[in-house]
């Protein structure tokens, strides 16, 4: 009985779809509402995503305005976005928030281009513990007798090509999305 790789496969594909939503919060000069996918702010006491309490429009390529339902969560959510990660200084004018994109120097798109390297190769670690995890089941199979030596080898040689596969997917998108800041 070969092991059956499309549960496998399903993690693999997961680990994709994170790399790529992973990849929609880098801001590449361009206003991109997913920059504020992970922004969370205190309200009545509970953490809240930004963008389920305010709408986030596209105001022209470079400008997100950011306008709360709740008109007295605005500071709470200018000092969210300070705090977090996106790295751009919020403006304020008491109704809504505007995050202006600046230009990226040179050397915030090398930046920018490590950290697109970086979710690259958490996104081939994740892979590669599936393919452990893979293995792992197929030698307890065989130990337990429900596998040949012979399917066990097949097995393990489906599940290093379902990883090669996934490995050359990542490293494809790594690739374009470092184009595309570098294109900017």
């Amino acid at each position: 009985m070969k092991l059956n790789t499309k549960e496998f496969e399903e993690k693999m594909v997961k680990a994709l779809s994170v790399l790529q939503s992973n990849f929609d919060t880098i801001r590449a000069g361009q206003a991109n509402a997913a920059v504020l996918n992970r922004v969370t702010f205190e309200y009545y006491g509970s953490p809240t995503p930004l963008n389920s309490m305010a709408s986030v429009s596209v105001d022209d390529a470079r400008t997100l305005v950011i306008k709360p339902y709740d008109g007295s969560t605005l500071k709470a959510m200018e000092k969210a976005i300070l705090a977090s990660d996106v790295g751009i200084t919020p403006n304020s004018d008491g109704q809504v928030i505007r995050l202006v994109f600046p230009q990226l120097t040179e050397e915030r798109r090398r930046d920018l281009c490590k950290q697109v390297t970086k979710m690259g190769e958490e996104a081939k670690v994740a892979v590669r513990n599936i393919r452990r995890d893979a293995n792992d089941l197929s030698k307890k199979m065989e130990k337990d007798g429900d596998m040949t030596e012979d399917e066990k080898k097949a097995s393990d040689k489906s599940v290093q090509d379902l990883t090669d596969k996934f490995i050359k997917q990542i490293d494809t998108a790594v690739a374009e999305k470092q184009k595309a800041v570098m294109a900017i």
